[in-house]
């Protein structure tokens, strides 16, 4: 199983380095679109979609095409603004355009509620309710990390940027994993996620401190150096360590234990990126705040 988690993981690891790598090559040639990661979003939103719906009890289940539509429209809302600015210079902002998403999200979960309907009590708000969640979990939070792309007019410092929010929290889950595997003693979250401990906890937010840290010096990303490096790796780990427990909570809820087997050794697509998911939003926050 370790040796499986090691090549698939470092497999994992080369193909976001490539996606960032090709979009700032074709970005250096004028291609402001960023291709390669409106492809691997839109792949992750489509296989995380349907792994999340199947995880709920068929009686309550959304509807997947809805849920799968309005995530991928969401981050599509992105990319908006860089294709408005080769037709017009008027500024536009990709936040309104997500608010009409959800809102049309919301309105069509009704609308077929209102169709599908039985008069069997219990499943109708529900499904509207998780139609709601599975949208925001994969639509909405994954939109932080797009927008990131376009922090800096400079290709390079964007992709280092990106390049923090999946591997601090990624490195974080690595050095949780070997303190915890060999220093290991107090559990963490024994219902949750029984093998966590606080050992490797300590572990974790370190390492990804350090793969801040040594993330910093590829551009300048940070104002205040190494110092806020390490602050933002202690942060923006922290968010990766809520996002796994958060994913474990509705594996848990749901009764499962991986949200599919479609990845070796990692489980599912929601296996991998739960941590970057919330690791996104806090990392937006702080470098376009700083």
């Amino acid at each position: 199983m370790l040796r499986t988690r090691l090549w698939v993981g470092t497999l994992l690891a080369l193909g976001a380095a490539g996606v960032l790598v090709g979009d700032t090559l074709l970005a250096r040639d004028g291609f402001v679109y960023f291709p390669c990661l409106l492809a691997f979003l839109l792949l992750a939103g489509v296989l995380g979609s349907r792994e999340l719906v199947r995880l709920f009890p068929v009686a309550t289940r959304p509807s997947e095409p809805l849920v799968v539509c309005g995530v991928l429209l969401a981050i599509l809302a992105n990319w908006y603004p860089a294709i408005r600015l080769q037709f017009s210079p008027a500024p536009a902002s990709p936040w309104a355009l997500l608010v009409v998403v959800f809102v049309g999200v919301l309105l069509g979960a009704f609308l077929l509620e209102m169709r599908r309907y039985s008069g069997v009590p219990g499943v109708a708000v529900p499904r509207l309710a998780l139609t709601v969640l599975a949208v925001a979990y994969l639509g909405l939070l994954p939109c932080f990390f797009a927008q990131i792309r376009w922090l800096s007019p400079d290709a390079v410092t964007s992709a280092v940027m990106l390049a923090l929010v999946v591997f601090v929290p990624k490195c974080n889950d690595i050095g949780a994993f070997f303190t915890g595997t060999f220093l290991g003693k107090h559990k963490m979250t024994p219902i949750l996620s029984p093998k966590k401990t606080w050992e490797g906890f300590a572990g974790g937010m370190l390492t990804g401190a350090a793969v801040a840290v040594g993330l910093s010096f590829a551009a300048p990303v940070f104002r205040h150096g190494p110092a806020e490096a390490f602050a933002f790796g202690l942060a923006v780990g922290l968010a990766g360590v809520l996002g796994d427990l958060a994913e474990s909570l509705v594996k848990r809820d749901c009764r499962t234990k991986d949200a599919s087997k479609s990845i070796p050794g990692f489980g599912g697509v929601l296996d991998v990126v739960d941590s970057v998911l919330f690791a996104a939003p806090v990392a937006y926050l702080w470098l376009s705040w700083t």
